[in-house]
C-alpha cells in the first residue's frame, strides 16, 4: 500500500480577468411589443394591489423566468436605484414547473416600481416605432457597438438594452398570496420587509414570547396565529414545516441479555458530540459518556426513551467489539451526549434551540453525531430550518456534523424523500446499504433543493436478517437503520480529524473519495451518494501500490486560487495515469434565499496544463470551461448538471476503460489545479475560505511511481510529507499526556 501524500507549498492567486461585456439576448432570440406591454400590465396591478396595502412599507413581488437563471442574467436595470442593485432586493427564491424554472421574490420601494413602469414603457414605446414592435439579438448588438445608432432621449443607452434583456428573461411578475392552512403548530419564515417581525405580529394581534423565535424572520406558530397571518398578511409567509415531527423509526428486531464486555477506563481518546435521545449510564461503557439531559424535568420518559441514544453511542465508543466484521481499525472514542427528544414526537424549534446552545458551550468536539430525523419528507423549494440551523453552526465553527439519511417505514414500497435534517448541505449525511452494498429496503433519496446531490455517501446500516449489534440498556440489540450507519462514518471522522491531524475539509475529501473510488455512485437515483465508504481506515488514508493520492489545502483570496506546478510523472511524451479529484468546503449559507441556498461557489479545474496563443489554460478532466472565454456560452442549468455548480462538494474523474491510452504530455508535462470561487450575494465574506482537494492518481499498467513522484515534487517546490497512520497516532497520543511540572 502506498501512504498518502500531503503537499504543501504556494497557491497563487489573481482576480477574474473576464470583464463582462455589454448584455443581450442569445442569438436567433427577440423581444417583442406584445411581451412587454404584458409586463407593464403586470406591473400596474401590483402597485394598485400595494396601494391597497400598506403593511410592510413597500413592495413585495415575485419575478417568474423562462428558465433556471444565472445570477448575469436575472433582473439589472428595472429594480436597480443608485447604489442598491436588482440582486441586493431578492427575499427569496424556489423552482417551479417541468422543466424547472426559477422564480425570485423582491422587495422594492414604490419608487422603484413606478420608475420600471417607466423604463419598460420608453423601450417599449420605441421599439414599435423604431423596429415595428419586435427587436432581435443582431439589432441589439449593433446598438451596444454603435452609439449613433441609437437615438432615444428619453433614457440612456445602457439602460435600454439592460431592460430590453431583463424583460428578455422574465415570465411574468405577480404577488404571490397562495397559501394552505394548517392543522397544527408550524414553523414559518416571513420575508424581510421595512416592518421588523415584532412589530407585525403586533400590528396584527399575535402574542409572540421570546422563546418562540429561533431568529429575526424564523419563529413558532400555533395554527389560530398561523390563521392570523394567512387572512392578513399571506404575502410574506415564505416557508413553513411542522414542528411537532415524528422521528423516522428504526426497526429493533430483539435484543438478548449481554453477557458483559469488558472494557478499560478511557484516558486521552477524544470526544465526539451525540445529539439524540436519552442515555442510560449503566451501560457497561457508562464511563466513556459525558450524559446531560436536555429534556426539561417534567417530561415523563420510558425505558424505550433510552434506547436510540444508548444504541448510537454504543457504536461511536465501542462498535468493533460486538461488530466484528466493521472493525474499522479506528480504536475508542469517548462521547459527550446530549438528551434532547423522547422515542415520539419532537418540537423541531426546541430541538433547534438546543442545538445552537449545545455547540456553542462545547467548542472542544469537532464531529457531532445526529441520528435523529424526521418521517416527513423535505419540502423541494426550500431547506428545512433543522438543515440550515446546522449548515449555519458549520460555517460558522470549524466542526462537521455527520447526519442519519433517515428511513421509510417497512410498509412503505414507494420512493421516498429524505427527511430533516438530513437535507443540510454542508453536513456529511449517511444512507444505509446492506451487506451486499445495495440500497437498505428502509432507505430514502434526495436530491434537496430539487438539485443538490444528498446524500452523500453510505455505510452498512444492516437490512433484514442482517443486523448492526449495539448495546441498549437491557441488552445487546439488533438493528436496522441509517441511525446505525452514521456513527461508523461518525468514527471515522473523528480518526481523521483528531488523531491524523486532517482539516475538516480534508477528512472530508478523504471520506467522500474513498467511497466514490472509480466507481461512483451518485446517480440520478439518489440513494447511495458517491458510494459507500470502505470498513478499514486504512483503505481510506492509504492506496494500493498502482496508486498515487496526495492531498492539498488552501484558502481563496482572490477570484482564481491555483497551482501549475504539479509533475504528474510521464513517459514517452505521455501520462499513463487515471485521474480523479475531490474538493470540499464549507459555504455560508443563505435560507432566505430559496432555492439560490449557498453564497459560495467554488468550481475546481484539474489536468494537464497546456499553453496555447500565448494563454495558459487547464486541460481538466470533466472538460470544465466554466470561467474561460471559451465557458461564457453556458447556461446555468448546463452547468449545474455537468459541473454541480454550486455544490459544495466536487468530485471530477476519468473512467477506468479496457484499454487503457495514456494522456498526452503537453510542453513541460505539468498537471494544474485551480479552484475559481464566484459570490452569488453582492457581500463578499470577510476572510478567506478553507478548501481541501484529495487527488489519486492510478497508473495504467500497475506501476508503483510515487517515489519518482515525490522527487519531481520536491525539485518543483513543494514540501512533501508521508501520511503514516501509526507515526500520526503516536504523535497525538504524546501530544494528549499530561505533563506534571515538580
Amino acid at each position: 500500500m502506498n501512504p498518502t501524500l500531503q503537499l504543501k507549498g504556494k497557491f497563487e492567486h489573481k482576480p477574474n480577468p473576464n470583464k463582462p461585456g455589454a448584455r443581450n439576448i442569445p442569438k436567433g432570440r427577440k423581444v417583442d411589443s406584445k411581451h412587454l406591454s404584458e409586463l407593464i400590465e403586470q406591473l400596474k396591478a401590483i402597485a394598485a394591489y400595494w396601494q391597497k396595502d400598506r403593511t410592510i412599507g413597500g413592495i413585495l413581488l415575485s419575478v417568474y423566468y423562462i428558465d433556471v437563471i444565472a445570477k448575469s442574467n436575472r433582473i439589472n436595470s428595472l429594480f436597480k436605484k443608485g447604489k442598491i442593485s436588482s440582486n441586493d432586493t431578492i427575499r427569496g427564491s424556489r423552482f417551479e414547473g417541468t422543466p424547472q424554472k426559477h422564480v425570485f421574490i423582491h422587495f422594492i420601494s414604490e419608487e422603484v416600481l413606478y420608475e420600471a413602469i417607466r423604463k419598460l414603457s420608453i423601450v417599449n414605446s420605441y421599439i414599435k416605432n423604431k423596429y415595428n414592435g419586435c427587436i432581435t439579438h443582431d439589432i441589439i448588438d449593433t446598438i451596444n457597438n454603435n452609439e449613433k445608432v441609437y437615438e432615444c432621449e428619453d433614457i440612456k443607452r445602457s439602460v435600454f438594452v439592460n431592460t430590453l434583456v431583463d424583460a428578455y428573461y422574465v415570465s411574468k411578475f405577480a404577488v404571490d398570496t397562495k397559501v394552505e392552512d394548517v392543522e397544527e403548530a408550524v414553523i414559518i419564515s416571513l420575508y424581510k420587509t421595512n416592518i421588523s417581525t415584532r412589530d407585525l405580529l403586533d400590528r396584527i394581534g399575535i402574542d409572540m414570547a421570546e422563546t418562540k423565535m429561533i431568529d429575526d424572520q424564523t419563529l413558532r406558530v400555533s395554527p389560530e396565529d398561523f390563521a392570523k397571518l394567512k387572512m392578513n398578511v399571506p404575502y410574506l409567509i415564505s416557508m413553513k414545516v411542522v414542528d411537532m415531527r415524528e422521528i423516522a423509526k428504526e426497526d429493533i428486531l430483539g435484543y438478548d441479555d449481554f453477557e458483559p464486555l469488558s472494557i478499560p477506563d478511557p484516558s486521552n481518546e477524544p470526544f465526539v458530540g451525540v445529539i439524540d435521545t436519552l442515555f442510560d449510564d449503566s451501560v457497561y461503557f457508562g464511563k466513556w459518556v459525558t450524559y446531560k439531559r436536555m429534556i426539561s424535568d417534567d417530561i415523563e420518559v420510558d425505558s424505550i426513551d433510552y434506547e436510540h441514544g444508548t444504541a448510537v453511542s454504543s457504536i461511536i465508543v465501542d462498535g468493533p467489539s460486538f461488530n466484528k466484521n466493521l472493525d474499522d481499525g479506528c480504536g475508542r472514542f469517548r462521547v459527550k451526549h446530549f438528551g434532547v427528544a423522547t422515542h415520539g414526537r419532537f418540537s423541531s424549534f426546541t430541538i433547534m434551540r438546543s442545538i445552537r446552545e449545545i455547540v456553542k458551550a462545547n467548542p472542544d468536539i469537532k464531529v457531532w453525531n445526529l441520528s435523529l430525523g424526521s418521517a416527513l419528507e423535505i419540502n423541494p423549494n426550500y431547506m428545512s430550518p433543522e438543515a440550515a440551523i446546522l449548515d449555519e453552526l458549520q460555517s460558522l465553527y470549524d466542526i462537521v456534523f455527520v447526519v442519519a439519511g433517515t428511513n421509510k417505514g417497512s410498509r412503505t414500497k414507494e420512493t421516498m424523500k429524505i427527511g430533516a435534517p438530513a437535507d443540510s448541505l454542508n453536513s456529511l449525511v449517511v444512507n444505509a446499504v446492506d451487506f451486499k452494498n445495495n440500497p437498505a429496503s428502509y432507505h430514502r433519496v434526495g436530491p434537496v433543493l430539487s438539485f443538490f446531490n444528498k446524500p452523500d455517501v453510505s455505510y452498512y446500516g444492516g437490512d433484514k436478517g442482517e443486523c448492526i449489534t449495539v448495546c441498549l440498556p437491557n441488552g445487546e440489540g439488533k438493528k436496522i437503520g441509517t441511525s446505525f450507519a452514521a456513527p461508523w462514518i461518525a468514527r471515522k471522522l473523528a480518526f481523521l480529524i483528531y488523531k491524523m491531524g486532517f482539516s475538516r475539509e480534508i477528512a472530508k475529501a478523504l471520506i467522500v473519495d474513498s467511497a466514490a473510488g472509480w466507481n461512483r455512485r451518485d446517480d440520478t437515483t439518489h440513494s447511495i451518494g458517491f458510494g459507500v465508504v470502505p470498513v478499514r481506515i486504512e483503505d481510506i488514508v492509504n492506496t494500493p501500490d498502482d496508486e498515487i493520492r496526495f492531498i492539498m489545502t488552501g484558502l481563496t483570496e482572490s477570484y482564481e486560487t491555483y497551482t501549475y506546478r504539479l509533475p504528474v510523472p510521464y513517459e514517452n511524451d505521455a501520462h499513463p495515469y487515471y485521474a480523479r479529484a475531490t474538493l470540499c468546503y464549507y459555504p455560508t449559507c443563505s435560507r432566505n434565499q430559496g432555492v439560490d441556498y449557498t453564497d459560495t461557489e467554488m468550481d475546481i479545474h484539474f489536468g494537464r496544463i497546456h499553453l496555447s496563443k500565448g494563454k495558459v489554460s487547464i486541460k481538466s478532466l470533466n472538460n470544465n470551461t466554466q470561467g474561460d472565454s471559451s465557458g461564457a456560452g453556458l447556461y446555468e442549468g448546463v452547468a449545474r448538471t455537468l459541473y454541480r455548480k454550486w455544490d459544495n462538494i466536487k468530485h471530477i474523474s476519468d473512467q477506468i476503460k479496457s484499454r487503457a491510452i495514456p494522456k498526452k504530455k503537453y510542453e513541460a508535462g505539468m498537471w494544474g489545479l485551480s479552484i475559481k470561487t464566484k459570490e452569488r450575494l453582492k457581500s463578499k465574506h470577510d476572510a478567506p475560505m478553507p478548501f481541501g482537494v484529495v487527488v489519486t492518481l492510478k497508473e495504467m499498467h500497475g506501476k508503483n511511481r510515487i517515489n519518482d513522484f515525490i522527487q519531481m515534487c520536491q525539485l518543483n517546490g513543494w514540501i512533501v510529507n508521508r501520511i503514516d497512520i501509526d507515526n500520526r497516532i503516536d504523535i497525538y497520543n504524546v501530544a494528549e499526556e499530561d505533563v506534571e511540572f515538580e
